[in-house]
């Protein structure tokens, strides 16, 4: 039975209190990521506005955003931003907002493949989607880069109506105990944000850094752009923990020095400011999976791996001649699961193959978790609603 307290607050739109909106909000795990979501309806539809209220939800820019929702990390500043969509074939729109605890901005290029996790659970609370069935199952376009994809989480029937289910038997690395299972379906994630799968045209690439020579990367995006990288060609073995790897600034800095490079060859431009493409060392699997991972997002070590890295990893795993491919070890035969081992455990992606093609992925699904942690409104200051640039954005 959804609570009342839920349900009031689907009807309420942004009203004045004081000094300060009450803008709706639903504080919402997504994977391994958390955040408010919002309806893209309550928020300005002009851009500066918008992003300057959700900077003043979240508490940035302060490195612990001790004056708003933010968790001073940036797994837990993130934002999602739902509508739904007039376009054919598609249910719903969300546009992902990652917002860095210690800086005053609003990053809405990339895509974040946790929180796409909550996003059907969000617009079934949030009054924007009816519950179909005992699984409901939507269409959802990421508006940061047009990828797709078909997410579905259980309904069950109870005394008020179908409500999401969120206990279950699921489990993901990363986050304690088990929930309900959220099944998404990636229909097509190569170049998402890059021109194509192989942004640079090759599977392998020689990057010179100053002073440390060259280093064989593979640049690939297939739903987040990444550089990967033998954690052998840096001098670590790839299986280092998190907390050393964040202390590391010798490896830091050499990291961001390829980042830099890779972007202009990837086609990105400056990415100084920009948070992608993301940075992954490889290695052979240490706990009988695909392949062993650390990576950083991109200034900070990851406590697992992203949705879409992930994706991004298996696919270089299983095109022959990549830096990935040359470390993993894959099972045999059939429509490959790549187990990507990460800090916390592993995260299994299911990729399908074309039959006339090998090396090129039409399908990626994969099982993560969503709750629903509060739901009510978020306070921010009145005058922040007023626009200050004429520039639109789509929702």
């Amino acid at each position: 039975m959804v609570p009342t307290a839920i349900r009031d607050v689907r009807q309420a739109g942004p009203r004045r209190a004081g000094s300060q909106l009450a803008v709706p909000c639903w504080f919402m795990r997504g994977g391994t990521s958390k955040g408010p979501f919002f309806r893209a309806e309550d928020l300005p539809r002009e851009v500066y506005a918008r992003d300057s209220v959700l900077l003043a939800a979240m508490g940035s820019p302060d490195p612990r955003q001790i004056d708003g929702l933010g968790g001073a990390h940036p797994l837990t500043s993130k934002v999602g931003i739902v509508g739904l969509s007039q376009r054919p074939g598609v249910d719903l729109e969300f546009r992902f907002a990652q917002v860095q605890p210690d800086r005053d901005t609003v990053d809405t290029t990339a895509n974040c493949g946790n929180m796409l996790a909550a996003v059907v659970p969000f617009a079934i609370e949030s009054g924007l989607l009816n519950p179909d069935g005992d699984i409901t199952t939507a269409r959802v376009l990421t508006l940061n880069t047009g990828l797709v994809a078909e997410i579905a989480v259980p309904t069950p029937a109870g005394e008020d109506g179908r409500y999401v289910e969120y206990g279950g038997d699921a489990t993901i690395d990363g986050v304690p105990g088990a929930s309900a299972a959220v099944v998404i379906s990636f229909l097509d994630t190569a170049g998402s944000v890059c021109s194509s799968l192989l942004p640079t045209g090759h599977l392998t690439d020689s990057v010179e850094i100053g002073g440390f020579g060259p280093v064989e990367v593979t640049c690939i995006d297939n739903g987040q752009p990444l550089v990967i990288i033998d954690a052998t060609a840096l001098g670590r073995t790839g299986r280092e923990p998190v907390v050393d790897l964040n202390a590391d600034t010798e490896l830091k800095a050499r990291l961001e020095a390829l980042r830099l490079s890779c972007g202009e060859l990837m086609g990105l431009g400056d990415v100084t400011a920009k948070n992608y493409p993301k940075m992954t060392l490889v290695s052979p699997p240490a706990e009988g999976g695909t392949i062993g991972t650390r990576s950083f997002i991109p200034h900070v070590c990851h406590e697992s791996i992203g949705v879409l890295a992930a994706v991004t990893v298996g696919t270089a795993a299983v095109l022959a001649g990549t830096v990935a491919h040359a470390v993993a070890k894959l099972p045999r035969g059939g429509t490959p699961t790549v187990s990507v081992e990460h800090p916390s455990g592993e995260f299994s992606v299911q990729l399908e193959l074309d039959p006339a093609d090998p090396g090129c992925v039409t399908k990626s699904a994969l099982i993560r978790t969503a709750r629903l942690i509060m739901a009510g409104d978020v306070m921010v200051p009145a005058h922040l609603w007023q626009p200050q640039s004429s520039k639109e954005q789509d929702l």
